[in-house]
């Protein structure tokens, strides 16, 4: 599993304001390049693209934009 050169086509540019895993980019490890792509698995060299970030804060940033909790009630009778 080697780049091809493949992944430079879809390419993705910094967002502006959020990150780019919010924004619903993702990373190839192996092409070391962020895509726009819809498919789990990178078009250039078939590895599986990441969705979410590695780092500790970064997780946590991203869970705080995508999904806040969710509020529940408890009704008493």
């Amino acid at each position: 599993m080697t780049c091809k050169g493949i992944c430079i086509r879809h390419k993705a540019q910094k967002p502006v304001g959020s990150g780019r895993y919010a924004s619903g980019q993702k990373r190839c490890q192996i092409c070391e390049i962020f895509i726009k792509w819809d498919g789990l698995w990178c078009p250039c060299c078939g590895y599986r693209l990441r969705t979410k970030p590695r780092n500790l804060k970064y997780k946590a940033k991203l869970r705080a934009k995508v999904a806040p909790a969710p509020v529940l009630t408890v009704r008493k009778r």
